[in-house]
């Protein structure tokens, strides 16, 4: 039973698969907000879908933070990536992701606490308002944390992009890995 919750070489465990697709669905409501604004402008849905930015924000980090101490607990036992360039390429694409749910959340935090807007969340005040503004903390924030979201949201997209030709170009298994389906046995050649 155990093993269910582990990964192993040929698909994911629940741990992990959990971890992704709560990720997934934070990540889809954070940009749904940002995009139907960008694209209809303010609208009660852009507001409703927004106004849990700083929350989800605090999740995405924990989510991100535990996933990758997850994952490097289980690194011998995780499927493994293809050989050559797509091998690397996806490894990389990986590796983008993380270190941008990790970043853009920070970068985020560090805005809060040296904004004079402070910092609640969850209906707590963690920082109170009316600080002093501490620029060197606001400005990393104010110049990278959108260019990043559209960085993590292109790659988010192309992360998608490659599920879907694994599924239905190659058909092959790597889609159903984190799906928690088992490889289908090959017929010997």
């Amino acid at each position: 039973m155990a093993h269910r919750w582990r990964d192993n070489g040929l698909r994911y465990g629940l741990v992990t698969r959990v971890f992704h697709w709560s990720m997934a669905a934070i990540l889809l409501w954070q940009f749904s907000g940002i995009v139907i604004n960008r694209l209809f402008g303010r609208s009660a849905l852009s507001d409703f879908l927004n106004s849990t930015h700083g929350e989800l924000g605090a999740a995405i980090l924990l989510l991100a933070a535990s996933r990758a101490l997850w994952g490097f607990y289980n690194l011998a036992n995780r499927p493994r990536h293809e050989r050559g360039i797509l091998g690397t390429a996806a490894r990389l694409g990986h590796i983008g992701l993380y270190v941008l749910m990790l970043f853009i959340p920070a970068v985020a935090f560090l805005r809060a606490f040296g904004s004079e807007w402070g910092l609640a969340l969850f209906g707590i005040q963690f920082v109170p308002q009316g600080n002093e503004r501490v620029e060197w903390m606001v400005a990393p924030a104010n110049l990278l944390h959108g260019i990043f979201a559209w960085t993590l949201l292109a790659l988010v997209a192309g992360h998608i992009a490659m599920a879907l030709i694994h599924r239905f170009v190659w058909k092959d298994e790597v889609v159903g890995r984190m799906a928690g389906k088992m490889p289908t046995p090959q017929a010997a050649e």
